[in-house]
C-alpha cells in the first residue's frame, strides 16, 4: 500500500461476532473514505482466541483493512500457554510494570504509528464502567499521546463514573488530556459537561448510523408483519442482578406473551455470538422452554454479518432489542424500534431521536407484561413513528458523516 495514504489506526474493538463492533468499524470506513483520500485502515482489536481472530482476517472484505490482534492476558491464556517464558514476562509487568504492560498488549500497533494521521479509540461504550473499569482504554490513549499523535474518543458514550468519585475525578483528568472526544449522544455531552470536561468535545452521531444494509447471500425468508426481537444474556446484569437462568426464563415469558398478543410472525435476531456472551444460544435456550408455543417464531442463524443482520432487521414491521446496535440498525432503517436500555448510550440516542423516552423500558420494568403491552402500543402508533423517523434520521446520519470533516480540526489537517 502507497505511503501517501492516509492511514488510521481503529483501536480497542472487539471482535465482527459482536455486529455492533462490525458496524462502528464499516460506518468509520465509509465516513473516512468521504473526506479523506483513498484512506487504509489498521484495525487493533481486542479477540478472545488466535482462531477467532485468524477467521476475520480471512473473512474481511474490505481489502484496505488491516487486522492486528492485541496482547492482553487472560486465565485462559495463561492456563494454554503457561510454558512459554513470555506468559510470564507479561504476568509480572501486569502486577508490577503496568506502563511496560499495555505497552506490550498495544505492541502491534507501534509500527504504524508514526505514520499514522490519528488512533480512533472505537468500540462505543469502552469508557464507561459498564464492563469493569476502563484501564485498558486509559492506558491506549496515554500511550498514544506518549508518542505525540492524536487520539479520539470516537463516536462514544462516556460514563457515567459517579459511582467511584476518585476514579471519577481521575476520568475528569484524563479525558480533558485527549485530542477529541467525539460523542455519539447528548447524555454523554451534558455528563462531560457535568464533569468539566468541554473544550475537546465534539457533537457527532454513531458511525453504525450510516453503515449500508445488504442482502444476505444466503437467502433468508422474511413473512410480512414481522416482529423482530433481539434479548441478551448481558442483561441478567441488571434485570436479575446477574441469575442468567431466572433472566432466561423471563426472556421465554417475555417472547410467549409477546407471540400470543401479537399473532404475528416473530423472528428472534442475534447481534453478539461472542464465546463469552451468546444471544443465539441465549434465545435459542430461552425458546426451548416454550416447546409446542412457538410455531411461528423464527430464530435467525448466527451466520450473518452485521450489514447483512441490518437487512434482516430492516424487514421487520417493528423491532424490539437490548443490543444498542441492533436498535440503531433498526433505527437507521426506519423501523420503529423499542429499546430495552441500560445504559446512558441507549437512553441518549432515544432522547436525541425522539425528543422523549417513550419507547424504551428500563431493566427494572422489562418483565412479559411491560414488553408485549409497550409493542401492541406501538403497533397502533407504526404508521406515525415511521413518519418520524423518516423526518429525524437523515439528520443523524449526516451527524454521523460530518464527523470525518470534524475530525480534520483536531488532528491538524486543513
Amino acid at each position: 500500500m502507497s505511503e501517501d495514504r492516509p492511514l488510521f489506526i481503529l483501536a480497542g474493538n472487539g471482535p465482527y461476532e459482536n455486529r455492533g463492533c462490525e458496524a462502528i468499524v464499516r460506518g468509520t470506513v465509509k465516513i473516512l473514505r468521504e473526506y479523506f483520500h483513498d484512506p487504509r485502515f489498521v484495525c487493533l482489536s481486542h479477540f478472545q482466541s488466535e482462531e477467532q481472530f485468524r477467521e476475520q482476517c480471512i473473512k474481511e472484505s474490505d481489502r484496505a483493512i488491516v487486522h492486528l490482534a492485541s496482547h492482553r492476558i487472560n486465565k485462559k491464556n495463561i492456563i494454554h500457554t503457561a510454558w512459554k517464558p513470555k506468559t510470564w514476562r507479561a504476568v509480572y509487568r501486569y502486577f508490577f510494570k503496568r506502563d511496560a504492560y499495555y505497552a506490550g498488549v498495544y505492541r502491534d500497533m507501534l509500527p504504524y504509528l508514526n505514520s499514522a494521521c490519528a488512533v480512533l479509540s472505537v468500540g462505543g461504550d469502552n469508557y464507561s464502567i459498564d464492563y469493569g473499569m476502563p484501564t485498558l482504554f486509559t492506558a491506549l490513549d496515554d500511550l498514544v499521546l506518549s508518542h505525540g499523535k492524536p487520539i479520539i474518543l470516537w463516536g462514544v458514550s462516556v460514563g457515567p463514573f459517579s459511582a467511584k468519585p476518585d476514579y471519577e475525578r481521575y476520568m475528569s483528568d484524563h479525558l480533558q488530556e485527549v485530542t477529541g472526544i467525539f460523542a455519539r449522544e447528548s447524555a454523554t455531552i451534558d455528563y462531560l459537561k457535568g464533569i468539566g470536561v468541554t473544550e475537546n468535545v465534539y457533537s457527532v452521531a454513531d458511525p453504525a448510523f450510516i453503515m449500508d444494509s445488504i442482502k444476505p447471500k444466503k437467502e433468508v425468508s422474511i413473512e410480512d408483519g414481522a416482529i423482530g426481537i433481539n434479548l441478551s444474556p448481558l442483561l441478567a446484569r441488571y434485570v436479575t442482578g446477574g441469575d442468567v437462568e431466572l433472566w432466561r426464563v423471563m426472556a421465554a415469558a417475555i417472547i410467549k406473551k409477546v407471540a400470543k398478543r401479537i399473532e404475528k410472525p416473530i423472528y428472534l435476531i442475534p447481534h453478539v455470538t461472542t464465546p463469552t456472551s451468546n444471544d443465539y444460544e441465549f434465545m435459542q435456550r430461552a425458546l426451548s422452554l416454550i416447546k409446542g408455543q412457538n410455531d411461528n417464531i423464527t430464530l435467525i442463524p448466527p451466520i450473518y454479518n452485521a450489514a447483512e443482520t441490518k437487512w434482516i432487521i430492516s424487514r421487520m414491521t417493528l423491532f424490539a432489542g437490548a443490543r444498542t446496535h441492533s436498535t440503531i440498525a433498526a433505527l437507521s432503517s426506519g423501523v420503529p424500534t423499542l429499546s430495552f436500555a441500560y445504559s446512558i448510550k441507549a437512553q441518549g440516542i432515544n432522547r436525541d431521536i425522539f425528543g422523549h423516552m417513550g419507547y424504551y423500558i428500563k431493566p427494572t420494568s422489562l418483565n412479559a407484561e411491560a414488553v408485549s403491552g409497550k409493542i401492541v402500543s406501538m403497533l397502533n402508533e407504526a404508521p406515525m413513528i415511521r413518519s418520524d423517523l423518516a423526518a429525524r434520521i437523515p439528520a443523524v446520519q449526516r451527524a454521523a458523516l460530518n464527523a470525518g470533516m470534524r475530525l480534520k480540526h483536531p488532528i491538524g489537517e486543513n
